[in-house]
């Protein structure tokens, strides 16, 4: 069922994740826009798939064509019973599967130019050059935007015309930079000081404004400043010896420019080939392949619409002949790359699924850039080529890569049928059925992978699918909701290629230490490779260092937004995942987040915190209380430290205090927590620090990044406050068992009856002030008594427990969110911060990662055309790419992994992928003596895990009971664990001395204990 999209109102249930990509003006932008895409091959459907996912107004394709058995090898939403249908008939119901509000429907008729007007965007695919030509200066005449787009095998070519005036709101999708400012200077330079923690991060150019400067109030008032570069916490924003002194404050915001583009016409770029653009690393490329798309158009034109015959070396050389004529045309003859142009022509009816994904990622994503304005537009032809990919461990001949009336021939027409077997006898273990999961195995389902006698692909995926996934997890519907993705993931590559039937099994188990016992050695073994498709890092890093253990390769790769990362692991060749990572995120000191935030982050976490605590740990630590009282007593009597306080006060809170049998109660209580919060706190802080304060050295107390505060009169006609009210007696409510209330008359009233005493500050409490300060005080014994002989005992509250809430962010009914953004943007009004909406604070407090479907699509591209290499069996470095991509620039880089790094004792040199083998549970003694007879090393510790078997400086009674002990025996003694029955191998470390008694570094040890 389609509905009607109003542009006014974006459901931020489905669009979350892109939202924060593209932003909301974006994406109203987008629901108005109709999209006519032509030609519904594999590239076709591609953009098609991904533009419907974005969300645009209406999609309309055309493809008259009839299906054909090869347009299986990538086209994924055909079938073989759609064989004979048009192409637009047998794709357009379900294209519009994938997003209820966006209508999919066929271009009637013939494609004549006056049908093109009712569009913002035409996109063709695979379109004759003439047709383009024509099609193009209607657009370019008509103000609508136009891609054309082509896939050749290996090859692809993209070209992007958005008229003679288009405008760039946004180039690069970052958000403006900000930061605070210590001084401003009174001459001629206007140099502007950071305070000292905080870089700047601008460059020569960029335009800045000002806010909350004191003394030199003028700077608020400016229009935006050019700046000059002079240094990392400095920079220049011209004369200011007309405005007062500067006192103290600030803070610049970095003004995003707008760019003007204008774009010339495919016929005029064509005979003036400028801005063309590739991988960075092929600067030769792509004036070679603008000439040769060309001379393959003029083949076709030709030979009645047909392509080059695959390895056909006369049908080559002919293309290579109008490729000269091409190029002695141009005003610039270029000297021909005869091998290139000619693989060229071998790979012209070769369809790839891997290219349609890559090339369809950054189409669509084109498209998007056309129709609002957000990042940098391809200006103005791009091509792609991964000749590398190509198998040197078959004959590639034109025998070998004839059609074969089979689903598979795209692929065979470039790798040929021998390479086809060896793709389809793959095994891989695929981590993550996410949007990441999802595109690779539609790839793999393409491309066959696993298909064969001994092929097979494991998948695993814990998780359930909820309606955020829709907008980029394209195998799953909204009718999935809630079912594993794994066994959704399954059912839906079944249907778009039936030979992988029986081929997927799918797994509902985390990977980890405690699935070991399903994850085995026997199951890595049997794998011939593994790929990522994770969100998160610690699993990523595990399972990085299976397959360094068992020698598998890894394919990794991210998205973040419009950005992209590919990386291969290689056995023996590469580093690993692990080797090298991202610097920690930057943590914000408590002080800041207690006592004296600045920024809106700042707010966001404490709010998120404040959740966490009030309605997770408190009712846990209830729970707790009731089940094992004695933990507490015990627990007081140790140490009298004021966190233990904070537990009993907690449980004194809910057991007795403020205990809720009501909702009423709720609310007196939600309104206390105001009261508290953004009333009282404030003022002692005011109190302990007034807004005249001066620091030892005679600084003002209340400067730099620190805001003196204002305390908030409670209002229960200011929306704010009564939201904070609600959703806290709301959560309340749900912690005790007790039915809530969302009238907010009917909240309202409840709280004009609540007393909230008068606060007087007190004398003697301690506020931290940096972030290294320990302010931790004891409390008497007496007073933690107190409070403990105050609880009711557990016995009187038998069956009683509290609901501890899990933050979850996805769910806009449970008041989780509403909560933190009432309690954060309250906080930002008591510091003068300004507010965040809810849209933007889900984003800080969720962790949100940003996410769109062209970047995965692009990306998962990359990894597959990375996995051809690795099913050839490639064993040299210089034969993978590393990718790095962001579509917004845009930009695309590749390099060569990393190699191992070589550790050496004695004359022997060592990775991290080398390793000592024993075969057999030996004794501890004969461990040893096997390092000195066999390595010429003395063994001076042994340790498996965190337990320590044997060191040189043990006592000599417990050396003599453990060295005649068998390892896997020893290892039992010493952890008190038995050894799973899975476990085949034991992994020692050891610690040793060279031939000249010096410590030097070795690879750990396998003993394998079991066949």
């Amino acid at each position: 069922m389609e509905i009607d999209q109003n542009e006014n109102e974006i459901d931020e249930g489905l669009y979350s994740r892109q939202l924060y990509v593209l932003g909301h003006d974006a994406m109203k932008k987008m629901s108005s826009a109709h999209v006519l895409i032509v030609g519904l091959k594999g590239l076709g459907v591609e953009i098609a798939k991904n533009v419907v996912l974005a969300g645009v107004k209406s999609v309309t394709i055309y493809d008259p064509q009839s299906v054909q058995i090869s347009d299986l090898s990538a086209q994924f939403f055909l079938t073989v019973e759609d064989i004979g249908k048009t192409r637009a008939e047998a794709t357009r119901p379900r294209l519009a599967e994938l997003n209820q509000y966006v209508p999919v429907s066929i271009l009637d008729g013939e494609l004549t130019l006056d049908k093109l007007k009712k569009f913002k965007v035409v996109v063709l695919t695979e379109c004759p050059l003439e047709q383009q030509l024509e099609i193009n200066d209607y657009t370019h005449e008509n103000d609508i935007y136009f891609i054309s787009a082509d896939v050749r095998g290996l090859f692809g070519s993209v070209f992007c015309d958005f008229g003679r005036s288009f405008t760039v709101v946004d180039t690069t999708g970052e958000n403006p930079l900000s930061g605070m400012i210590a001084m401003v200077s009174k001459d001629k330079e206007g140099v502007v000081t950071c305070l000292d923690e905080s870089r700047h991060g601008l460059e020569d150019g960029d335009y800045v404004t000002f806010k909350e400067v004191a003394g030199m109030t003028e700077l608020n008032d400016c229009e935006p400043r050019k700046i000059k570069f002079l240094g990392p916490y400095t920079f220049s924003i011209g004369d200011t010896t007309t405005f007062d002194d500067y006192v103290k404050g600030g803070i610049f915001t970095q003004v995003k420019a707008p760019k003007q583009l204008e774009f010339a016409s495919l016929k005029d770029r064509l005979e003036t080939p400028e801005y063309l653009i590739s991988d960075f690393a092929k600067f030769d490329r792509p004036a070679q392949l603008h000439i040769g798309f060309q001379a393959l158009n003029k083949f076709t034109s030709n030979n009645n619409g047909s392509l080059p015959r695959p390895r056909n070396e006369e049908d080559a050389l002919q293309v290579l002949t109008f490729a000269r004529d091409i190029s002695a045309k141009m005003k610039e003859e270029i000297e021909l790359d005869e091998r290139l142009l000619k693989e060229l022509a071998y790979q012209a009816q070769g369809y790839l699924s891997p290219m349609c994904a890559l090339i369809g990622g950054i189409v669509a994503q084109e498209a998007l850039k056309s129709l609002t304005g957000k990042f940098h537009p391809i200006y103005q032809h791009l091509y792609f080529d991964s000749l590398e990919s190509l198998p040197k461990s078959v004959s590639l001949t034109e025998e070998s890569c004839k059609p074969l009336n089979s689903r598979y021939d795209g692929q065979i027409a470039v790798f040929g049928c021998q390479f086809q077997q060896k793709i389809a006898n793959n095994r891989q273990f695929l981590v993550g059925a996410g949007a990441i999961g999802c595109e690779m195995l539609k790839n793999w389902g393409m491309m066959g992978l696993g298909t064969g006698a001994e092929g097979l692909i494991h998948l695993t995926d814990m998780d359930t699918i909820e309606k955020s996934n829709l907008n980029r997890q394209f195998l799953f519907r909204a009718s999935d909701v809630g079912q594993l993705k794994s066994e959704t993931a399954t059912r839906a590559i079944v249907k778009m290629n039936p030979e992988i039937e029986g081929k997927v099994i799918p797994h509902q188990d985390r990977i980890g230490v405690d699935t070991e016992n399903i994850y085995n050695d026997d199951f890595f073994e049997n794998l011939d490779g593994v790929t990522n498709a994770l969100d998160n890092v610690d699993t990523r890093k595990y399972v990085d260092r299976r397959c360094v253990f068992f020698r598998k390769p890894l394919l990794e790769s991210g998205t973040l937004g419009t950005k992209g990362n590919t990386q291969v692991v290689i056995p023996f060749l590469t580093e690993s995942y692990s080797s090298s990572q991202d610097p920690p995120e930057k943590s914000i000191p408590i002080c800041t987040l207690k006592n004296f935030p600045n920024a809106i982050e700042h707010t966001i976490q404490w709010s998120r915190d404040l959740f966490e605590g009030l309605f997770k740990q408190q009712p846990e630590n209830v729970n707790l209380y009731l089940s094992q009282p004695k933990l507490y007593r015990s627990g007081a009597e140790a140490d009298g430290k004021s966190g233990d306080k904070e537990i009993l006060e907690g449980l004194h809170n809910c057991l007795v205090k403020s205990k809720a049998l009501f909702f009423e109660d709720c609310v007196n209580w939600a309104r206390q927590q105001f009261e508290e919060y953004y009333h009282n706190t404030i003022l002692q802080l005011l109190y302990n620090f007034p807004r005249d304060s001066v620091t030892s050295s005679g600084t003002p107390f209340w400067s730099g990044p620190k805001r003196a505060p204002d305390a908030i009169q409670f209002d229960p006609n200011n929306n704010l406050h009564l939201d904070f009210v609600l959703t806290a007696a709301n959560l309340r409510a749900f912690m005790f068992g007790l039915k809530g209330e969302t009238d907010r008359e009917v909240i309202k009233t409840m709280v004009s009856k609540v007393e909230v005493p008068p606060f007087t500050p007190k004398q003697g409490v301690k506020i931290q002030v940096q972030e290294n300060e320990n302010i931790s005080q004891s409390t008497s014994q007496s007073d933690l008594e107190d409070i403990i002989q105050s609880l009711p005992k557990p016995s009187s509250l038998a069956g009683f427990r509290l609901n501890a809430i899990e933050f979850e962010k996805d769910d806009d009914t449970n008041f989780h969110m509403d909560f933190i953004t009432a309690a954060s943007n309250l906080r930002a009004q008591n510091y003068a911060i300004s507010i965040a909406s809810r849209h933007q604070t889900k984003f800080i407090a969720g962790k949100i990662i940003p996410a769109i479907a062209t970047t995965t699509a692009l990306v998962t591209g990359l990894v597959c055309l990375e996995l051809y290499k690795l099913i050839d069996g490639r064993k040299n470095l210089e034969d993978f790419k590393n990718g790095f991509v962001n579509l917004a620039l845009p930009f695309f880089g590749f390099s060569e992994p990393i190699a191992a790094p070589e550790f050496k004792y004695h004359d022997t040199k060592f990775t991290l992928w080398d390793r000592f083998e024993i075969d057999g549970d030996i004794t501890l003694q004969g461990f040893i003596n096997h390092f000195k007879e066999k390595h010429d090393l003395e063994v001076t510790m042994v340790s498996s895990g965190v337990s320590m078997l044997y060191s040189f400086f043990m006592p000599k009674k417990k050396l003599d009971e453990r060295l005649p002990m068998k390892l896997s025996k020893l290892v039992v003694a010493v952890s008190k664990k038995p050894l799973p029955s899975h476990v085949k191998s034991l992994v020692m470390e050891i610690c040793v001395n060279d031939r000249d008694g010096e410590d030097v570094e070795v690879p750990y040890v396998r003993v394998k204990i079991r066949e």
